[in-house]
């Protein structure tokens, strides 16, 4: 993946595109050509009950059935899949001899799959790939169709899991893992609850900020990362109140994979730094973690990047004084609006104690994407000021 070292001319830079993506609506119905084309012949379908209640895993498994594979259904992804799920996953995969994988879902379903997958090809236990660049072998064929419009997971080389014996939040990043294809259908995403549209959304829109802020970012990212903001923006609220508005949710996916593009090459900041640790010890959902603290965030960066935070208010259209001191935060105050549009609520909302916080921003120190993140020499004392604003 690109990272762009400090101090370089910003035309030098890498930039990874690796899917192979099908998008809009019906486009479910090419499963069973690129099964055949990939000779995919033992597959592990992957989903959560969520999928399979909204009847989406019935219509994917219809279009597997024409394929001419033996299939295995793993159907018990969770929120913030831990080590021991993708261990458990991966027992079975090895005991049916999977040579493939679809998976369906949000980011956990398709993480999840990533991981299993970094398994059946590379010897050790899933946390022992941590860091970058840790996978040795190449993996298996993948095939992501997300039903959620924001983790952007199907087309990143990013694998998010949860160590329940260290209590944190880790990430796997290697270009090998990303999926080979991905089925965009925004039809699968119309049985979102709103809340979980608000949730994803902001997580995209997150994805789109901190990916233009981020140090490593490029001019190639940021024509992503400013567009893809672009569409979330205007879009975000008008699906949550509609969910049956496909023109929206056709635009959200769109703006989804752009964005992700986007921040699989420039990677992401403090905003993540935190939601990783809330996730971890809190259970919280990512996007809503993102959400709740990404508007203090961008305050605190606006002190180092104030010209990059006037670009993105201009870039959706606010409104701005010419006066720099007021315009640098422009963007944060309408994203701390458009999160309470959409339900976001304060931390001291989802069950956590204002003594935790001392905890948690001591955690947050170690987490490894902070180094992309604008502003540098983050204290204990910053991240606990921005969570007691979040509270």
């Amino acid at each position: 993946m690109g990272i762009l070292v400090k101090g370089r001319n910003n035309l030098n830079f890498h930039f990874t595109a690796k899917s192979r993506i099908i998008f809009g609506t019906g486009t479910v119905h090419e499963l069973p050509g690129i099964l055949r084309q990939s000779r995919i012949r033992n597959l592990m379908v992957i989903y959560d009950q969520g999928v399979k209640m909204a009847g989406i895993a019935e219509k994917v498994m219809q279009e597997i059935e024409t394929a001419d594979v033996n299939a295995v259904v793993f159907d018990r992804v969770l929120p913030n899949p831990s080590n021991e799920l993708v261990e458990e996953a991966a027992v079975i995969a090895r005991q049916e001899g999977v040579d493939g994988f679809v998976a369906v879902g949000g980011g956990s379903s398709i993480d999840l799959a990533k991981a299993v997958n970094i398994l059946l090809t590379n010897p050790g236990e899933i946390g022992d790939f941590k860091g970058r660049e840790m996978v040795k072998h190449p993996v298996k064929p993948l095939i992501a169709i997300p039903t959620t419009a924001g983790t952007s997971s199907e087309i990143t080389n990013v694998v998010a899991l949860i160590d329940n014996q260290r209590v944190c939040k880790y990430v796997i990043i290697d270009d090998k893992i990303i999926p080979e294809y991905v089925i965009a259908d925004p039809e699968f995403t119309r049985t979102m609850p709103a809340g979980v549209t608000a949730a994803t959304g902001m997580d995209a829109v997150t994805h789109a900020v901190e990916s233009y802020i981020s140090n490593a970012a490029t001019p190639l990212t940021r024509y992503q990362s400013r567009e893809g903001l672009r569409i979330l923006y205007k879009n975000l609220f008008r699906v949550y109140m509609n969910g049956n508005d496909m023109k929206a949710r056709e635009q959200m996916m769109l703006g989804c994979i752009i964005t992700g593009f986007g921040f699989l090459n420039a990677n992401l900041g403090l905003v993540h730094g935190i939601a990783h640790t809330l996730s971890a010890h809190f259970g919280m959902a990512h996007g809503i973690a993102n959400a709740s603290v990404l508007s203090h965030v961008l305050r605190y960066n606006a002190e180092t990047c104030p010209e990059k935070m006037i670009e993105l208010a201009e870039v959706i259209g606010l409104e701005l004084t010419g006066t720099a001191c007021h315009d640098k935060y422009v963007l944060a105050d309408e994203l701390e609006r458009l999160a309470k549009k959409v339900g976001i609520k304060r931390l001291s909302e989802y069950g956590i104690a204002e003594g935790e916080l001392n905890m948690l921003a001591k955690e947050v120190l170690k987490e490894d994407v902070l180094i992309f993140n604008p502003r540098q020499n983050i204290t204990k004392d910053d991240i606990l000021q921005i969570l007691m604003e979040a509270y």
